[in-house]
């Protein structure tokens, strides 16, 4: 019996606690029909992996910090009428998309600034309410909102204005995106189309591992390191004392071994590479090491 052995019932290779292997002088196998014979359980149903999504290979259009949200719409809005024909946007929508465009840029530039300027002067009034007797009377701030800029939107306080307006902004973006006339030079002068990822480099990208004891095993905790575009598996191996064997492929972070703990204190290694496709990519991990047994 050697450590690969394979057992015809199972399919798989022996494991310790095997209890047809009796590891006497002479060590034998008991096999169906043998005395004793113990038939082996049936494995217990695996769940289904979910399939993994994969983010898109492009940056998202839509900028992240305000100051740049606000030149994005601006240019959407100034640039979407040149365009409007040839993608098929009607002239009502392209007006709409502006309006939304002009209320998003008035709330988050002019709005939501002076509301953050307000807040200021009411907290600079109410350390003024605490403060020692002084000269002067005191004058809370009150909030006067900026004035709405010309056909920005409809004035809130006579006609309310509809929430949701970036989501139409997309929504058209969307729909432009599959006009037939479509191409990256208008998408490109939209600033719908972000700008193209690039992946990791594959000859020497590694997992990062670390391994833990607990009550159910070993946890192995891995991830994709922001790289999940391009991976698809993380190949784990286990090195119990005798070299270094195969544990598990795992398309979902994080992993524990349920291996019985051995009798004897013994140390446990681990390490983990990533494949793509069914390719081994990069390098192993560094290896983690833990204490179990006894």
């Amino acid at each position: 019996l050697f450590w690969d052995s394979i057992n015809p019932a199972t399919g798989t290779p022996y494991t310790w606690d095997d209890p047809n292997i009796f590891w006497a002088d002479p060590a034998f196998i008991l096999e169906p029909g043998d005395p004793g014979y113990t038939p082996p359980e049936p494995p217990l149903p695996q769940p289904k992996p979910k399939p993994k999504t994969k983010p898109m290979k492009r940056q998202l259009y839509y900028p992240t910090s305000t100051a740049e949200q606000i030149i994005w719409l601006e240019n959407f809005r100034n640039k979407i009428a040149g365009h409007a024909a040839s993608l098929g946007v009607t002239p009502a929508a392209c007006a709409a998309a502006i309006a939304d465009a002009r209320w998003v840029i008035y709330v988050i530039g002019s709005w939501l600034p002076a509301v953050r300027q307000w807040q200021l002067s009411c907290t600079d009034a109410a350390a003024e309410a605490q403060s020692p007797d002084g000269p002067g009377t005191m004058v809370l701030p009150v909030f006067v909102p900026p004035g709405l800029p010309a056909a920005v939107a409809p004035d809130p306080a006579v006609v309310p204005v509809k929430v949701g307006a970036l989501d139409r902004i997309f929504a058209l973006v969307q729909v432009i995106k599959k006009a037939p006339a479509f191409t990256e030079t208008n998408g490109t002068d939209l600033g719908i189309i972000g700008s193209a990822e690039t992946g990791p480099d594959l000859n020497t990208i590694a997992p990062i591992i670390s391994a833990q004891v607990t009550a159910s095993g070993v946890k192995i905790t891995w991830g994709w390191n922001g790289w999940g575009a391009w991976l698809d598996m993380c190949e784990l191996q286990v090195d119990r004392g005798t070299g270094w064997g195969p544990l598990a492929f795992d398309t979902t972070p994080n992993y524990t071994d349920n291996t019985p703990a051995p009798a004897t204190l013994t140390k446990w290694k681990y390490r983990a590479i990533y494949h793509a496709g069914d390719v081994r990519v990069g390098v192993w991990s560094a290896e983690v090491t833990v204490t179990i047994g006894g």
